[in-house]
């Protein structure tokens, strides 16, 4: 079973590589991938995060205001247009445990990505869901939230997290 890796772990700031096809090997990863994040817990995983530098992204999610359960998996994600409208919510990352911080981003986004089927989706994302998908497809190019701080506060955070991993 892969686990979950920390920053400074180099495979965090690699580009993952797109899929030329969905095939049992990434739908079994996504599973693994759903399961490590839900355990977690955690609202969206990219596979650079258990050290597997491919192109595949799962959320999971509860609509605070709805109730409805959002749960996919992305193959080859990418963001094809941004809102000019911009809202700054906390975030947080499963490979920077315990560190938060406001982070400005577009309100909503349009993308497109591929299925299980390899069926190219294109959808409009709005709320925390655009908010997930924006922080992990940032993961797929080696980009982390703490990128969008200054680098006194990224690198106070990233020192905590190397404090709390040794005190694990």
């Amino acid at each position: 079973m892969n686990n979950l890796i920390y920053v400074p772990n180099p495979l965090l700031r690699q580009k993952a590589l797109e899929i030329e096809s969905v095939g049992k090997e990434e739908i079994n990863l996504a599973k693994k991938m759903m399961q490590i994040m839900i355990e977690a817990p955690g609202v969206g995983l990219a596979a650079n995060q258990i050290g597997v530098l491919k192109q595949i992204v799962t959320i999971f999610f509860i609509d605070n205001e709805t109730k409805k359960e959002t749960k996919y998996t992305l193959y080859n994600p990418k963001i094809l247009s941004y809102s000019n409208e911009t809202i700054v919510m906390e975030e947080g990352c499963l490979s920077l445990p315990e560190q938060f911080a406001e982070i400005e981003r577009p309100k909503n986004i349009s993308l497109q990505y591929l299925n299980e089927k390899n069926q190219i989706i294109k959808k409009n994302v709005k709320g925390v869901e655009s908010r997930i998908l924006q922080h992990e497809i940032d993961h797929l190019s080696g980009k982390l939230f703490v990128d969008y701080l200054s680098s006194l506060k990224r690198n106070i955070m990233i020192k905590k997290v190397k404090k709390y991993l040794r005190e694990k």
